[in-house]
């Protein structure tokens, strides 16, 4: 077996444990240097070229074209992510991208998805009526402007998945696996998943809860499978589920009597 056949093995990936954790480390740099390099012209035009901290803080959390701009820019921000992952899994064009992440079913079935979508669902449920969700960065971000929620949606439903699969399932799992071990990548992979979306969520513990408990099931489907398409797969599912109810939710409830938190899984 030559090692390209062995590299398209998504358990035996052609880069190690360092390389994975450098572009995690990336990955997150990108969600909040290019958010802010997009910002910085609208600032100067409200500043007028005066540097004031604090009116900086109140117009990037309260001015709603400054929200719309940071939220807007998490677009480039996932396509530069994606550049370089492509990169590293390739091996500047040595291996092929998908097969080498695993691009099959790997055993998983349609009514595998449905089945965990319904129990998370009724997880989400319990949670969020037992432990109601405190106010957090991301509902006043959703909360801005129907542009932003819009725009929030579509990220999560188009991009995020995908990106964030790739990082956590894709590169950093099959390098942890194969380094550390399958029960300790899994517990690696699903708490850096949910350590990143604390900031966006704290301190609405209800939501962190189920944001881990949403990594956990991903990685072990990504064990389960062998293979990065379910897990992106349900976690397409999942976003768009969740976007959906975002949407609907002033139609369907008031915001203070609705159960379901509002997570969009994966933005960040």
């Amino acid at each position: 077996m030559s090692f390209s056949q062995v590299a398209m093995n998504p358990d035996n990936p052609p880069w190690g444990s360092p390389a994975a954790v450098v572009f995690w480390v990336f990955s997150v740099l990108m969600i909040l240097l290019v958010p802010t390099l997009f910002l910085l012209p609208y600032l100067y035009t409200q500043l007028g070229g005066v540097v004031d901290g604090q009116r900086v803080a109140e117009i990037a959390t309260k001015d709603t074209t400054a929200v719309f701009i940071q939220a807007a820019a998490i677009f480039p921000a996932h396509l530069i992510t994606l550049a370089v992952a492509w990169a590293l899994v390739t091996n500047s064009r040595k291996f092929p991208f998908f097969e080498t992440l695993g691009w099959r079913s790997g055993g998983v079935r349609w009514w595998h998805y449905l089945a965990i979508m319904v129990g998370f669902v009724g997880i989400m449920l319990i949670v969020g009526t037992l432990v109601p969700e405190q106010e957090n960065e991301m509902l006043r971000m959703i909360k801005s402007s129907k542009s932003v929620l819009y725009t929030i949606a579509i990220l999560s439903v188009f991009t995020a998945p995908l990106v964030e699969e790739v990082v956590y399932r894709g590169v950093l799992y099959s390098a942890f696996q194969r380094s550390v071990g399958q029960s300790a990548a899994v517990v690696l992979v699903t708490l850096l998943f949910a350590l990143v979306h604390v900031p966006q969520y704290w301190p609405s513990f209800s939501t962190i809860f189920l944001l881990t408990l949403l990594s956990l099931i991903l990685t072990l489907l990504r064990v389960y499978s062998g293979n990065l398409l379910p897990a992106v797969i349900l976690h397409t599912i999942f976003n768009g589920f969740q976007s959906l109810l975002l949407i609907a939710e002033p139609h369907i409830a008031e915001p203070s009597t609705a159960p379901v938190p509002g997570i969009i899984s994966g933005l960040f």
